[in-house]
């Protein structure tokens, strides 16, 4: 069952392959994986400054978006006056496009790396503070009713009570923000950026390199899955019960 995810990309791209050949699709249109693949080692150095400035960006967002996201979820969860006051203005962040919001952020902080890590992190951190406060509500009531009437105060019942029980919703949401992470990477490039896969996209573009800008997709998506993987990966060695349990989360 492991080897079924390699073996379906396997099988995306010989068809991909094949059908270019069969049916003589122009270069310029889509190029074969045997085309992107040359075009990218050719110049395989400057496409990996690239990949490595992206990474460093969905690095940075992704740490920011966790950083910020867990304790502002405990903090919703804690107080429904709280929730009611902050919930509006999460969704609120979410209302406004990225593209719009980062020429703006550049002009205001420049145009270097900060507004790029600004941009990543509003795109991931939203479903991360959803998925960790629905589960930090969904502790079972007797237990917290157990936990009261044994005088355990707010921060002891969060912490020991309805933490532990949000560890599977949280990591779903992690897994989801790390997806989100190179989203937001690459629309803070496609705007403002001298380097990384997205600037790298732009270019090869302006200039009909389609196989380099398949390239540079291709990495996109490899990265997206590896950060997802890892995140899984760290589930299961840190929290092994929290996979079994996350299916048996309701689903939405």
């Amino acid at each position: 069952m492991r080897l079924s995810g390699p073996i379906a990309i396997v099988t995306l791209f010989l068809l991909w392959e094949g059908g270019v050949r069969v049916f003589a699709i122009p270069e310029f249109l889509l190029p074969a994986p045997s085309a992107i693949w040359t075009d990218a080692m050719r110049i395989w150095p400057t496409v990996l400054n690239h990949t490595l400035s992206t990474l460093q960006t969905v690095l940075l967002g992704f740490a920011a978006s966790v950083i910020i996201s867990l304790p502002l979820a405990m903090l919703i969860a804690s107080s429904p006056t709280i929730s009611a006051a902050i919930y509006p203005l999460l969704v609120i962040t979410q209302s406004i496009p990225k593209v719009a919001l980062a020429p703006i952020l550049i002009i205001a902080l420049g145009a270097n790396e900060l507004p790029r890590v600004i941009v990543t992190f509003l795109v991931a951190f939203f479903p991360l503070v959803v998925a960790s406060v629905a589960g930090l509500l969904a502790a079972p009531p007797e237990l917290i009713e157990l936990a009261r009437a044994c005088r355990a105060g707010r921060m002891q019942q969060m912490l020991r009570i309805r933490l532990p029980h949000a560890v599977p919703f949280v990591f779903g949401g992690l897994k989801v923000a790390a997806a989100l992470s190179v989203v937001g990477a690459v629309v803070a490039e496609f705007v403002g950026a001298d380097a990384g896969l997205g600037y790298l996209i732009q270019t090869s573009m302006a200039f009909f390199r389609t196989p380099l800008a398949f390239a540079a997709v291709v990495i996109l998506a490899m990265m997206g899955m590896s950060l997802f993987a890892i995140v899984g990966l760290i589930e299961r060695i840190l929290f092994p019960w929290s996979t079994s349990a996350q299916a048996n989360i309701p689903a939405a």
